[in-house]
């Protein structure tokens, strides 16, 4: 009977957890779609945006991460088939409903270090940009004009740019959410009665 019991909870926790992985995926990555296509807009807009070239292995990193977050939360919906097929009177063997959870947990692992790569390099690229400011780490270039004040000439920060970083944070943040989840699912199936 104990047993029983314990396949109820076990069905009720992928039930539960799966649905709020799969949701809170979905909501970031709605975000991380939004924030991509608006800097790909956005990017096009921009007078001058050949100068951000070192943004795009950055975005391209954060791209491939967000392909790998669909299949995630493609994932956090079997697992919530899953829970449902433990309730019924045929159920998946405790070795699919492992591998299951393992293939999300792998998931996850490669697109938060896709994301983390993504991050380094767009922080990379922001931080030389950052360093040609005023008063910068090399100090301020000003274009003097006979007669005006004088221009700084540098490559700024645009908040498109940052707005870059922040979609490579909500993908991130998504699958870490993910792996949590599955990493505290896989310790709840293999705990002792």
């Amino acid at each position: 009977m104990a047993d029983r019991l314990d396949l109820q909870r076990i069905a009720a926790a992928l039930r539960r957890l799966g649905w709020v992985r799969f949701w809170a995926q979905v909501v970031l990555g709605v975000v991380v779609v939004g924030v991509l296509v608006f800097n790909n807009i956005g990017g096009r807009l921009v007078a001058n945006s050949a100068r951000a070239i070192g943004l795009g292995p950055g975005i391209s990193l954060t791209t491939l991460a967000f392909l790998l977050l669909l299949w995630s939360i493609w994932q956090s919906w079997l697992v919530v088939r899953c829970g449902r097929a433990l309730a019924s009177p045929v159920r998946p063997s405790k070795g699919e409903t492992a591998r299951l959870i393992k293939r999300g947990v792998l998931g996850d692992l490669i697109g938060l270090s896709l994301a983390v790569l993504g991050y380094q390099s767009l922080a990379g690229s922001l931080f030389v940009q950052a360093s040609q400011q005023v008063p910068g780490f090399f100090g301020a270039q000003i274009q003097q004009v006979p007669g005006t004040a004088g221009r700084v000439v540098g490559l700024p920060i645009t908040s498109i740019e940052m707005l870059s970083v922040l979609g490579n944070t909500q993908v991130l943040f998504a699958h870490l959410i993910g792996l949590w989840i599955s990493l505290w699912l896989l310790q709840r199936m293999h705990r002792p009665g």
